[in-house]
């Protein structure tokens, strides 16, 4: 369905505006009424990563007068793959504070605000309030049902991206006119069920598809034209190179949202399994180093992928991904004489496949706290990370 315009037009464009947004002025939906809306307008990308970083830099060239950031995190190596608005140079440098040079560098008539803070239920609706739309390219699922009630509380537009791998998904939720993002998910995946980027990988270029396709539902909802994604779900799949769309409706039944909550809490990092298995029973990378040099008898297993494992590993560790814990193929590969140590990237997938371990009997197993990256840090410097 077609919507009214979601901002009013700026006064005027100046010579040098009208120059730079030529080629927008001369499109008829566009033209000038469009171009002074998109001037107006104040537009929120939470997260400077993947899928804000080609949505920030079309913002700011499509001529948004206004660009919010969220941004907490510094610009790593790893980043570079994928967050094109970031660089080389840009690296330990906060990702809010490398975005913002990198606009101004496109666009300097663009505004651009920095929160560099971690977003939160006591920040987002003061932080919300003075922008018209929010775009939300963030992967984990705690910020998502936050960005969604708040703007469900504040009634402003939320469009939504998501990538994974090959796979890329977009819609817009707007609680006043169509679905919010709780009709689509109504609960967040069980814990670990769904890996991150950070654990699962993505293909750069998909942020590039995911991320203008937002900025393009950002653009027809700012000035009026088309018919936003509003009550649908479009999915991309990149390797078979298919998009299809998916219909999204109200929850008859959906509970009303009257305020923000523990999302964290909600959406939980690790099953309450996990947490309990992990008390006592959590050392850290200098411990596991220590029984190491004392050559202490124990097995040390790998829970993540194959390919990950590739990436980096721990001497001596053997590879069982966590999956094998789950459905029980991996208890038949463990002695029963020695101690089972368990390790994974960070250490929530190790958590989730203590559990499942304790649950066999092996009461004496334990994990590493932080997991291979806490060895890298603790005990192995020169060893890469991802």
């Amino acid at each position: 369905m077609s919507l009214p315009p979601l901002v009013e037009p700026a006064d005027e464009l100046t010579v040098d505006e009208v120059r730079r947004y030529s080629r927008h002025l001369i499109i008829p939906d566009v033209g000038m009424d469009g171009q002074k809306r998109l001037k107006n307008a104040k537009v929120l990308v939470v997260g400077a990563g993947g899928l804000g970083s080609p949505a920030l830099l079309y913002l700011a060239a499509a001529g948004v007068g206004t660009l919010g950031i969220i941004d907490f995190d510094e610009v790593d190596e790893s980043n570079l793959q994928r967050q094109v608005i970031h660089g080389q140079s840009d690296i330990g440098k906060p990702k809010a504070e490398s975005a913002r040079e990198s606009i101004e560098d496109i666009n300097p008539y663009v505004k651009v605000n920095l929160h560099k803070e971690r977003l939160d239920s006591d920040n987002a609706l003061e932080i919300f309030a003075p922008y018209d739309l929010v775009l939300d390219g963030t992967d984990n699922f705690a910020t998502r049902y936050l960005v969604n009630d708040a703007c469900v509380l504040l009634n402003k537009p939320y469009v939504w991206g998501s990538i994974f791998r090959f796979d890329g998904q977009v819609s817009v939720f707007w609680n006043e006119y169509g679905p919010q993002y709780r009709d689509l998910y109504p609960e967040p995946p069980p814990p670990g069920m769904v890996p991150s980027c950070a654990e699962g990988g993505v293909l750069g270029v998909l942020c590039a598809s995911i991320g203008s396709i937002m900025v393009n539902e950002a653009i027809k909802l700012i000035t009026g034209i088309g018919e936003p994604l509003v009550g649908r779900l479009m999915i991309y799949d990149a390797l078979e190179m298919t998009w299809k769309t998916v219909k999204v409706r109200k929850d008859p039944e959906g509970e009303p949202i009257t305020e923000l909550i523990d999302y964290e809490e909600f959406c939980g990092a690790v099953s309450d399994e996990a947490e309990q298995a992990a008390q006592g029973s959590t050392i850290t990378a200098g411990e596991l180093k220590e029984m190491m040099d004392k050559g202490e008898d124990f097995y040390l297993v790998d829970v993540r992928e194959k390919n990950e494992y590739e990436i980096v590993n721990i001497p001596g560790a053997v590879l069982i991904p966590k999956g094998e814990f789950l459905n029980g193929e991996a208890f038949g590969k463990l002695p029963q004489d020695k101690r089972v140590v368990l390790h994974c990237k960070s250490g929530a997938r190790s958590a989730e496949a203590l559990a499942a371990l304790k649950g066999a009997g092996f009461d004496n197993a334990v994990h590493v706290g932080g997991g291979v990256l806490s060895w890298i840090n603790q005990v192995d410097p020169s060893l890469p990370t991802y």
